[in-house]
């Protein structure tokens, strides 16, 4: 059982990886992470 969850994990996580190397998502990843740090700066 165990086996079958590290492999379902291992899978999700090279999808997230391979999306997160297009540069539309490059994007679309910095422009929250600076919607974050923005907010974070506004509340502390």
């Amino acid at each position: 059982m165990k086996l079958m969850r590290a492999v379902a994990l291992a899978g999700i996580a090279k999808k997230l990886y391979d999306e997160s190397r297009k540069p539309e998502n490059q994007a679309r990843i910095r422009a929250a992470t600076d919607r974050l740090r923005d907010r974070r700066r506004k509340t502390g």
